[in-house]
């Protein structure tokens, strides 16, 4: 049996209250079968639905009653014939009743596993609760609901239920819906449930924990107060970002009678010499060397090893301070959860106490963390008190890294305040901007927040696992477009903008973007050249339409420029790096402008041509970190100084040397593959040519 295998019985309604929801239920049951496929292949899941019109479960046959309860798929190993059953489900005619459903589950979950599987034996009751359950013989309703949560806690059985209200659920009976709400809180109260509420399609989607991954601590042992005062902890991850699945290679040069051929492919390297490729060299002859200005220092396993900071596995309090002193910004990596030790009375009481106290404080801890024995670096963040707001869940705290100094990067930008009043919003534009912004609000008053991080799934993953379901079935299949409720997740809403397209269209006009021909710079390097100069004039690509001169025709013809002309080169090039009408110019105009250095430098008498070539070269560098270009620019001037070496123009490179013109590195292009250090020693190498 699989670790973490799991046994899943999805309770599905499907009366006439739930037709309209049925399709979205569809999608989603479907997602969580391609996601088991890929991740739990072990896991069991069965299909009962409620609200049908006929009755087929064995319950019905034993002891009677539980009418128009249907047992689609009994409980198996998941397989795409379930999939198959997803893409249809049969609508019902009769009012769900979801006690019934839940006790037929139950009734499954008993008899395929007995007492086995504690804790992993799941029942997803998916419904709008909207139908009015039927008297017991015996006692009330919320007695019956007792006895089925007992029961349920007893065989270690989880409930996940998901409750479909709002616009997707139609007109219904609030007396009804109070009433159900109120068993199904029961539930929650006295069982391992869990209850969402979900009003769009997107909720839906996300409601429904479609992969099971169990909690795994990644740390054990003391929360050190001081020496004499420790508190045993647990740490989980309480939130971590879900990647693509692994995808390995695999080869069809397998026999196709060899049944237990794995197919996977596995790749194995060999180093060789450049002087002599024919020969391999063997691990015992290869070292590790680190860059260190012009040389390479090599740096051997052993030395490595001894190097290494290797700090004894621990948590400890450095101290409190408050909470404002923490910026948001300053968090990093996933957030950890810190709970007292499970079943440890003093460890409960003490977190408790901690949190309660910093909580009434305004503080926050700072912590060093060292979370296992051997781990090679130090971590230090800030504890946050979570204090618990039900009776079954103690208080715990929220963990998040901080950065050290090598990790901050500071930007600094001028203070809007420095901007004359003409950039500065009026009124007007303020009131237009106040409007659109409530507009877009998530959670206006009187209705659920949109987006909610719990119940909004991943859109890019979720299109990856359909299309790899389509894959399976059709391989020369095309990518399908996006599904509409996944373009409901990355694009804002169109029923939301056209009710209020006169708000978008009062924003627009109030303001006016337009294209800032002399803007030819990063923002970080015009920061750097101009730190004290408030951006004014030219200088602003957003001006108000009170300050915009709409009769100003003054860069039409440079949208005109097509190739890069003798008279006016870099002014032509700067022209076609600003077209938009296609992404072709900008690769014509960086290919030009390099000709044009090329022909500069070759053609040159005792280096007259020096002077022009090097201020196209230095126009080119520049549009290319405008333009995100760097890898163009870097290979360009490795082959012009490769060129200047071989023809003899090495005065050339000496001038380059002479003004720091390097290669662009990372930090003024992100899609840069240089290094700072590499940049600089790209000139450091041509230093010997000086001399």
């Amino acid at each position: 049996m699989a670790r973490n295998k799991e046994a899943l019985l999805l309770l599905i309604d499907v009366g006439p209250s739930m037709h309209n929801v049925v399709p979205e239920i569809e999608k989603v049951c479907s997602m969580l079968i391609e996601k088991k496929l890929i991740y739990n292949k072990y896991d069991e899941v069965g299909v009962v639905l409620f609200g049908t019109e006929e009755t087929k479960n064995e319950l019905t046959k034993e002891v009677g009653g539980y009418e128009h309860v249907t047992v689609l798929r009994d409980i198996k190993v998941v397989d795409g014939d379930l999939l198959e059953a997803f893409q249809k489900l049969p609508r019902g005619t009769y009012a769900g009743d979801f006690l019934d459903a839940i006790i037929v589950g139950m009734d499954i979950l008993i008899k395929k596993f007995g007492t086995t599987m504690k804790g992993k034996k799941r029942l997803c009751l998916i419904t709008n609760a909207v139908c009015p359950i039927k008297d017991p013989f015996e006692g009330t309703k919320e007695d019956q609901v007792t006895i089925i949560a007992e029961q349920m806690t007893a065989q270690g059985m989880r409930m996940e239920s998901v409750v479909v209200r709002g616009g997707l659920s139609g007109d219904a009976c609030q007396g009804v819906l109070d009433e159900n709400d109120r068993l199904l809180n029961i539930f929650s109260r006295r069982t391992r449930a869990k209850l969402s509420y979900v009003e769009s399609p997107i909720s839906l989607l996300g409601a429904l924990r479609t992969r099971n991954i169990s909690p795994v601590t990644i740390f054990r042992g003391d929360l050190e107060l001081s020496p004499k005062m420790k508190i045993k902890i647990w740490v989980y991850k309480k939130t971590s970002e879900e990647k693509f699945p692994t995808l390995k290679k695999y080869s069809d040069k397998a026999p196709p009678t060899d049944k237990f051929a794995t197919h996977e492919v596995k790749v194995d390297y060999e180093y060789k010499r450049v002087e002599d490729p024919g020969k391999v060299v063997p691990p015992e002859q290869r070292i590790k060397g680190y860059r260190y200005g012009p040389q390479v220092v090599p740096i051997s396993s052993a030395d490595w090893d001894a190097v290494r900071f290797k700090p004894e596995k621990s948590v400890k309090l450095l101290g409190f301070t408050d909470a404002g002193n923490i910026m948001r910004h300053y968090y990093m990596k996933d957030v950890n959860i810190v709970i007292a030790e499970p079943g440890n009375q003093r460890a409960i009481l003490a977190v408790s106490a901690l949190t309660r106290a910093m909580k009434e404080a305004n503080k926050v801890a700072i912590l060093r963390c060292v979370w296992r024995q051997g781990q090679g670096n130090v971590v230090v963040g800030v504890l946050t008190p979570n204090v618990s707001d039900k009776d079954n869940i103690p208080d715990s705290f929220y963990f998040n890294v901080l950065p050290f100094a090598e990790d901050v990067r500071e930007f600094q930008f001028p203070s809007f305040n420095n901007f004359p009043s003409s950039c500065q919003p009026n009124d007007q534009q303020q009131e237009a901007a106040d409007n659109f912004v409530r507009m877009l609000d998530l959670a206006p008053s009187g209705k659920a927040e949109a987006l909610q991080p719990d119940l909004t799934p991943n859109p890019v993953l979720e299109r990856f696992y359909r299309f790899l379901e389509l894959k399976s079935k059709q391989p020369d299949a095309t990518v399908p477009p996006l599904d509409d409720t996944l373009k409901k997740i990355t694009e804002p809403d169109p029923e939301l903008l056209s009710q209020n397209k006169g708000v978008v269209e009062e924003f627009h006009k109030s303001f006016e973007l337009k294209e800032n021909p002399k803007m030819k710079k990063s923002t970080r390097r015009l920061l750097r050249e101009k730190p004290s100069k408030s951006p004014e004039g030219e200088d602003h690509a957003l001006i108000s339409v009170q300050s915009a001169n709409p009769n100003s025709n003054e860069h039409t013809s440079a949208a005109k420029v097509e190739n890069i002309g003798d008279l006016t080169p870099i002014q032509d090039f700067e022209a076609m790096i600003s077209r938009r009408d296609s992404p072709e110019w900008v690769d014509k105009a960086i290919k030009d402008l390099s000709n044009k250095i090329y022909d500069l430098v070759e053609d040159s008498y005792e280096g007259d041509n020096y002077p022009k070539a090097l201020e196209y070269l230095i126009a080119l560098r520049k549009g290319c970190v405008v333009e995100q270009e760097p890898k163009q620019f870097n290979e360009f001037l490795r082959r012009l100084c490769k060129f200047c070496q071989e023809k003899n123009l090495n005065s050339f490179c000496e001038l380059l040397a002479s003004k720091e013109l390097t290669l662009i590195p990372k930090t003024e292009a992100a899609d840069s593959e240089v290094t700072e250090d590499e940049a600089k020693d790209f000139l450091v190498k041509r230093e010997p040519m000086l001399e």
